[in-house]
């Protein structure tokens, strides 16, 4: 089992308090005040569980930058009052950032029991063997 110490754990919550609040956000159309505070935790906590010295370098890279503005630029958006047009880019932006993660992510769970056979179904396969392939996106 991994040991986290306890500024990761702090972050993680952090995080998962994060997500919450950008999905509960969606969730009641697009509330700017909820998608602020989410987006605020969830890159406060990526900061505390990756720390900030890494943080800055995974989105700062060089072959990153148009993907961690479109993701900062979102953020700035959604804090400024446009929810709508803020996650279209932070979705576009999140993409960008994370698909080096979308294999190892659908390889996972594909292993996943009820998952896995839902992965597996004839028309949801093709779409999850394409986004399994990192080389093949934009």
């Amino acid at each position: 089992m991994i040991s986290l110490t306890d500024s990761q754990k702090i972050g993680m919550g952090i995080t998962g308090f994060g997500v919450f609040f950008l999905f509960f956000g969606m969730i009641l159309f697009f509330d700017k005040a909820l998608l602020a505070i989410g987006n605020i935790l969830f890159v406060v906590g990526l900061s505390f569980v990756i720390g900030l010295e890494r943080t800055f370098k995974f989105f700062f890279q060089k072959h990153k930058l148009k993907a961690t503005s479109f993701f900062l630029g979102g953020v700035i958006v959604v804090l400024i009052g446009w929810p709508m047009v803020g996650m279209v880019l932070e979705i576009y932006g999140f993409f960008l950032l994370f698909r080096g993660f979308f294999p190892v992510v659908v390889g996972f769970i594909r292993r996943v029991p009820i998952l896995g056979y839902l992965l597996n179904l004839p028309g949801i396969s093709g779409i999850v063997d394409k986004v399994g392939e990192s080389n093949n996106m934009v």
